[in-house]
């Protein structure tokens, strides 16, 4: 090869060698910025937002009760004895004054025969004493019996007197105990609970142990609830109220509020409420959990959001929102029900404001962040 065409052909490798160099060093560049744009976006927390849930006007509110007997009686025994018989099991109506039970009572029947005995003799005494006044009173216009001694005799009278009404109220006292060996019902209602049996040992006042029978007046029932204080003002005395219970799907009783304690329980902000509800034909069971729905007579906008959003903070509960910059804001919160998944903001929020429903953890306010593809942003890795 001529001179000529060996210099041509080393400048076609140079320029060659030159441009691979040119684009190598380009590429790298260009893959050095993809990376560095790639982490930057990583760096930016990504997250989904939604705005409140607003459930219009709210008319009601809904809250947890316990059924319970209008009136209920534990009944238990005034003598001791044991037990003769059992006429009323549970489940059984019963009527005011309709018989329990029977208890035999040995002890206080010989304390009654003994009562008696000591009421005769005290009135044969008593008679003795009289006839000894009236002949000593007979005797003594002709000196045969002396003053003192007629004083004597009208004492003795006295006293003898004295004993009989001790003894007669001794046997009234008993006769009234033997009564009680009867255990009635003390009101129309039905037997809830029987802790004995025939031949057991009863004591007399229950001795701390379960009463014999537990009555219970079911024809209403009450209802205690607990008010959230913000709602406490807007539920008054004669509020109506639709009670559900587990057991009658799609049912609802009828029931009215009838009492509340006016005061607000320290503990859990919550202030008690009494509603009785009609049971007169035994649908509804004592003890039973049932929810209440209370009709607000002042209807207000209820805000939901879920669980989930909730920041738990040293300066209490915050929602992170986006401003129109897609930054974070922190915004304090009252919770006023918690519904499980969702929970309803008191106070803090407006129905306009996107609402981080996961916010990462060590958030504050100022981040930026960008929308998840949920919000209908597409996230590039």
């Amino acid at each position: 090869m001529s001179p000529r065409g060996l210099r041509i052909a080393a400048v076609a490798v140079a320029t060659i060698a030159a441009a691979i160099v040119v684009v190598s060093v380009t590429s790298r560049k260009m893959a050095d910025a993809r990376l560095n744009d790639w982490a930057e976006r990583q760096a930016v927390p990504v997250v989904a937002v939604a705005k409140p849930d607003t459930r219009g006007k709210r008319a009601t509110l809904d809250i947890p009760g316990r059924l319970e007997a209008y009136s209920q009686a534990q009944i238990y025994a005034r003598v001791s004895g044991y037990l003769k018989e059992w006429k009323a099991d549970i489940g059984a109506p019963v009527k005011a004054g309709q018989l329990l039970a029977e208890i035999d009572a040995p002890d206080l029947d010989q304390q009654f025969m003994q009562a008696e005995a000591d009421l005769a003799s005290a009135q044969a005494n008593a008679t003795l004493a009289k006839a000894n006044l009236e002949r000593g009173q007979s005797l003594i216009t002709s000196g045969a019996v002396t003053r003192r001694d007629l004083d004597q005799r009208d004492a003795d009278f006295s006293s003898r007197q004295s004993a009989v009404r001790g003894a007669q109220a001794n046997v009234d006292r008993l006769r009234v105990m033997e009564k009680y060996k009867l255990i009635v019902a003390p009101f129309d209602g039905v037997v809830s609970a029987r802790a004995t049996d025939v031949g057991a040992l009863i004591n007399a006042g229950g001795g701390g142990g379960p009463a014999l029978f537990v009555v219970s007046d079911t024809s209403k029932l009450r209802v205690y609830i607990n008010v959230p204080q913000s709602f406490a003002p807007s539920v008054k005395i004669g509020t109506k109220a639709q009670i559900s219970v587990p057991e009658y799907e799609n049912r609802t009783f009828p029931a009215t509020v009838e009492a509340t304690s006016q005061a607000v329980d320290v503990v859990s902000g919550t202030t008690r409420m009494l509603l009785v509800v009609d049971n007169k034909d035994g649908e509804l069971m004592t003890g039973a959990f049932a929810n209440v729905r209370l009709e607000l007579p002042n209807p207000e906008t209820a805000i939901s959001v879920p669980a989930s959003a909730l920041i738990f903070g040293q300066d209490g509960l915050s929602v992170a929102i986006l401003d129109d910059d897609d930054r974070i804001v922190l915004r304090k919160v009252t919770v006023s029900r918690d519904l499980g998944k969702d929970v309803e903001i008191g106070s803090g929020l407006s129905a306009q404001d996107r609402v981080v429903t996961s916010p990462p953890d060590g958030i504050v306010s100022g981040d930026r962040v960008r929308l998840s593809a949920e919000n209908g942003v597409t996230v590039r890795n």
